[in-house]
């Protein structure tokens, strides 16, 4: 896993005079990927480990629980309150930087989830996680991050997630359903892949845009990841996930996180039915 040299994981939300800007920008808009070693504890991260493992096991029992993201693989959309860490996640003080850097400061939270490629998975296609808005084709401009952060650690036969750095600014021409490049471009793609192997406590920020793909889990070992989405101002990926909190929880949050959510109150959390589906991913038997 690639660090951001000169990034410390210490500090506070409001810390982020702490971190290289130009560093950050340059990373995110150059390979489309930036990650910092070592931001939780080990501890933190097999708390989090069990609070997946909980919540996908209760997905797979719910109809629309769990969206197949090709054999063997599953992704599943959560409440943000069901992980004990929430907070620490979204208020740690490089996700903060990285946000308010590359997307702004009226940056928004619009999706939490994990993938969870199983012992058995198979290579994906290579694709984007979604349409290149008019923002990035004609405006050069990235209007979305994904921050992951994996809860075991990785190694080379777990199917490591994929990436082919600066494909960010592709142009979409031929992509199946705008996402989904034609198979004439996979040498390009092979040539500059990189496959990433982080250990419990790395997190990792990178562009959705960026052609990625997982690949072929050979172990026995499940490898989940935790997937956080946040939003610039004028980007529509919010109409995409269901983001909820209980007003007993939300109530008792800082506000200066409050101001970065793009979320429902309710009374009772509602059952989350996935909504963002690739289809070109929900090949075969998930």
């Amino acid at each position: 896993m690639q660090a951001v040299e000169g990034l410390s994981a210490n500090g506070t939300a409001s810390a982020t005079s702490q971190y290289d800007i130009a560093q950050i920008m340059g990373g995110i808009y150059g390979d489309g990927f930036i990650a910092l070693k070592g931001a939780f504890s080990r501890e933190w991260v097999s708390q989090l480990h069990e609070d997946v493992l909980a919540l996908y096991e209760d997905a797979l029992q719910r109809p629309g629980g769990a969206v197949g993201r090709g054999p063997k693989r599953h992704y599943v959309e959560i409440h943000p309150e069901s992980l004990r860490g929430f907070v620490d996640l979204a208020m740690h003080s490089w996700v903060v930087a990285v946000c308010e850097a590359v997307l702004g400061p009226e940056y928004k939270i619009v999706e939490i989830g994990f993938d969870v490629p199983n012992p058995g998975s198979m290579d994906q296609p290579w694709h984007r996680d979604f349409p290149a808005p008019d923002d990035t084709i004609f405006g050069r401009r990235l209007n979305s991050l994904a921050f992951n952060l994996t809860t075991v650690d990785v190694t080379p036969d777990m199917g490591p997630f994929e990436i082919a750095p600066g494909t960010q600014w592709d142009l979409p021409t031929g992509f199946q359903h705008e996402m989904f490049p034609p198979k004439e471009n996979y040498p390009r793609y092979q040539q500059r892949a990189q496959k990433k192997m982080p250990q419990m406590g790395d997190i990792s920020a990178r562009s959705a845009l960026t052609i990625h793909r997982g690949t072929a889990n050979q172990s026995n070992i499940s490898r989940p990841a935790l997937v956080l989405g946040v939003d610039a101002p004028g980007a529509n990926n919010a109409e995409r996930h269901d983001l909820q909190f209980t007003r007993e929880y939300y109530e008792q949050l800082p506000e200066t996180l409050k101001q970065h959510l793009t979320c429902r109150v309710v009374d009772k959390l509602e059952p989350i039915v996935q909504a963002h589906t690739i289809e070109g991913l929900m090949m075969g038997e998930a």
